[in-house]
């Protein structure tokens, strides 16, 4: 079975996409055995895709030849049960490199990061997104993050330029400007919020039915609970579920910056499940801080 065309991938995001991390050994050698076995755990549940080399992934700490070990290992584990989307980013020659590598090893999309140079012009956006589109025939999605925030009306333009284009994953948690987005794009691109599990709430208020999950690299049971409370509008149930579980871990990812994936690996670690260190610049954990994580985790048994 080959890739998903890009119709057949939308029609399938619905739910949580999972964004596992990228595992490392002591000497931060890439663990791809420990990967296997957090992906394979992961696509037992009902996710609609999993993203190798994400944010959570470490996309900018990995060689063109570590992404390339991701992408197929996540390939062989979702076995076609999940769609597998990759990572992309850096500048216009490599992120069109690492896109065609992906679409060999059997990805179903490419997950498109902003390119290194912040602030870019938006000009040298569109050709940056444009070169993506041009090199592979998998459906493409739009990552709004860091330094692109992008207005209505330049997503309504590269959604009518880049025919591959099919989804916005927001990255910026500015409800405000995405209903914009969505209003003026209406069903161009399918809608995904993509900062977090702890905006649920806010995404879903105004119609996104698809998110982004960090959580899912240590419960995805909670992660799909999120989702189905949610979008059934139960917000008694999705509030105690945000308050004891959900808030409490992003006030400790927020603490300091790379803690959003420090976190999560010393929280699978403390789960039993295999993470391994993060590569620098990302820091570590305060040993101090990992107590307060331990209890944090230890309340999290309900829900795993």
């Amino acid at each position: 079975m080959g890739p998903m065309t890009p119709s057949e991938l939308r029609s399938r995001l619905e739910g949580v996409i999972a964004f596992p991390v990228t595992n490392f050994k002591s000497d931060y050698s890439l663990d791809i055995d420990a990967y296997r076995t957090n992906v394979a755990e992961m696509v037992k549940f009902p996710l609609c895709a999993v993203v190798a080399a994400g944010g959570t992934g470490e996309l900018y700490s990995v060689t063109p030849e570590e992404h390339l070990q991701l992408v197929e290992a996540t390939v062989a584990e979702a076995g076609g049960k999940t769609a597998v989307l990759a990572g992309v980013g850096f500048g216009g020659g490599l992120s069109v490199e690492l896109a065609r590598k992906a679409q060999e090893a059997g990805a179903d999309g490419i997950l498109m990061f902003p390119p290194y140079y912040p602030n870019a012009d938006f000009e040298g956006l569109a050709r940056y997104y444009k070169a993506i589109g041009e090199a592979v025939d998998l459906g493409l999605f739009l990552y709004s993050r860091d330094t692109v925030n992008l207005s209505p009306s330049q997503v309504f333009r590269l959604a009518s330029e880049i025919p591959n284009l099919i989804a916005l994953k927001e990255g910026q948690g500015d409800i405000r400007n995405y209903q914009r987005v969505m209003e003026r794009c209406g069903d161009k691109l399918h809608w995904i919020g993509g900062i977090g599990d702890d905006m649920v709430p806010g995404y879903y208020s105004i119609g996104v039915r698809t998110y982004t999950s960090s959580i899912a690299t240590i419960a995805p049971r909670l992660s799909l609970q999120l989702h189905e409370r949610a979008s059934m509008l139960d917000y008694p149930s999705l509030g105690r579920l945000m308050r004891n579980y959900v808030l409490p871990l992003y006030a400790m990812r927020a603490r300091r910056k790379g803690y959003e994936v420090s976190i999560m690996k010393k929280a699978m670690e403390i789960l039993g499940k295999p993470a391994g260190p993060v590569r620098p610049p990302l820091p570590d954990v305060r040993p101090e801080e990992v107590k307060e994580l331990e209890s944090l985790m230890a309340r999290y048994e309900p829900v795993l």
